[in-house]
């Protein structure tokens, strides 16, 4: 029960990228009691949710200086990132303004983890000395670095960067000679007309801070795990894990891209490493986990962090509620909410990426529970549409000469049945 007499938390989403779970997660704050602003892009999908206090602007050639300014007028009592980028764009406000620093440390956490959660080789390295089960990796400065791990390790690896999400920075490489193009490819500085690019077509606001930020990219080598991806949203607080949702992936947009049908799963060796993570980095705030369970012994093997939140936060579940339910309850200071509407189906397509399904997960997409914000017909309306970028001129006439590549959809389900 919500305190009437209580000033309710003041929430700003700081959101770059063109994802609908910002909108689902302002939607669920909202629901719950919280005062919400945005910070986003011109035609993102937080510009078409209801309820919204105010938008700030996130304007594309000074992006940072936007991030600052909204956090200096908003004031709120916590930040939520929404994407990697603005993860490290708010590390980088915490360096350079001071006034900022305790609400920033207050919404993520302490200081001292942020080179941790940037870093996939270092998170994974940490994760280890916990006694987390995690593949076998190494860093790449160097050629013969590659050369060294398919002598010594084996001969299938997937290759990473850091700085990128949604498997963009992922290659899965089955020879040397895959491994160091992948390593060539994405070790190379970004240059200046793929930043122009990302600015101009894709409308990506950080696209030029995100050049300068990792201008010579962190390369990292995994150890190739078989099996289907699983990921865990958690809640934290001050490093204690408050409640945390798993899931199996049904259905991806290729074999590193993002879910599109997921089922819930209890596994309490993903909440075990989600709860030894949270303890050790101090965390606070939104996170999410990466885990592939191996095919035949049904082992999941954490394989990277995600510093932000997912997909899964607005959900309500029988027994447990929402995430974001959780988080508005710590910020009034009062019990976890009732559960009122769960989802019952445990099973569950994602809106709108599960539209993306092939044929081969038509038989699954019908039996699922369809995520759909039915409360918010606008927003329907505008995720049923291609991103606001891709819709503009520039982007139509670009993509016409250079079509867009899109992954071929996978259907996990047959792992490990």
């Amino acid at each position: 029960m919500i305190d009437p007499g209580r000033p309710p938390p003041s929430v700003l989403l700081v959101a770059a990228k063109w994802w609908p779970l910002s909108a689902r997660l302002a939607l669920a704050l909202i629901r719950h009691g919280c005062t919400v602003h945005a910070l986003c892009p011109a035609g993102h999908p937080l510009t078409h949710v209801s309820g919204i206090r105010r938008i700030y602007p996130l304007a594309g050639l000074f992006s940072l200086a936007s991030v600052r300014r909204a956090l200096l007028e908003c004031r709120p009592d916590l930040v939520i990132p929404c994407d990697d980028g603005s993860v490290s764009q708010l590390h980088e406000i915490h360096e350079v303004e001071p006034s900022l620093r305790s609400l920033i440390e207050y919404s993520l956490g302490p200081r001292e983890s942020y080179p941790v959660v940037e870093s996939r080789y270092r998170f994974l390295s940490m994760a280890l000395e916990l006694g987390i089960r995690v593949p076998r990796m190494d860093a790449v400065v160097r050629a013969q670095d590659l050369v060294s791990w398919h002598a010594d390790i084996a001969s299938t690896a997937v290759v990473k960067i850091d700085g990128e999400s949604g498997g963009n920075g992922v290659r899965i490489s089955r020879s040397l000679d895959e491994s160091l193009a992948a390593w060539r490819e994405l070790s190379t500085p970004r240059r200046l007309a793929t930043a122009w690019k990302r600015l101009a077509i894709d409308r990506d606001p950080l696209a030029f801070w995100l050049r300068r930020r990792h201008r010579i990219p962190a390369v990292s080598v995994q150890e190739f795990i078989p099996g289907r991806p699983a990921n865990s949203m958690l809640v934290c607080w001050r490093g204690e894990l408050l409640s945390i949702v798993s899931v199996v992936v049904v259905a991806a947009e290729g074999s590193t891209g993002a879910a599109t049908i997921v089922r819930v799963i209890q596994d309490e060796r993903m909440t075990k490493a989600a709860r030894l993570v949270a303890s050790r980095l101090m965390l606070s705030g939104f996170y999410g986990l990466d885990f592939i369970i191996e095919s035949g012994t049904g082992v999941p093997f954490l394989i990277e962090m995600n510093a932000r939140c997912t997909q899964l936060g607005h959900i309500e579940f029988a027994g447990q509620g929402c995430l974001a339910g959780v988080l508005a309850a710590v910020l009034r200071g009062e019990p976890r909410p009732e559960v009122r509407s769960p989802v019952l189906n445990d099973t569950i397509a994602l809106f709108p990426q599960a539209l993306a399904a092939g044929e081969a997960c038509r038989p699954h997409l019908e039996a699922s529970f369809h995520d759909v914000p039915s409360e918010e017909p606008g927003l329907v309306n505008e995720l049923m549409l291609k991103s606001w970028p891709q819709r503009r001129w520039a982007a139509r006439i670009y993509h016409a000469f250079k079509p867009l590549t899109r992954a071929e959809p996978v259907l996990f389900e047959a792992c490990l049945r």
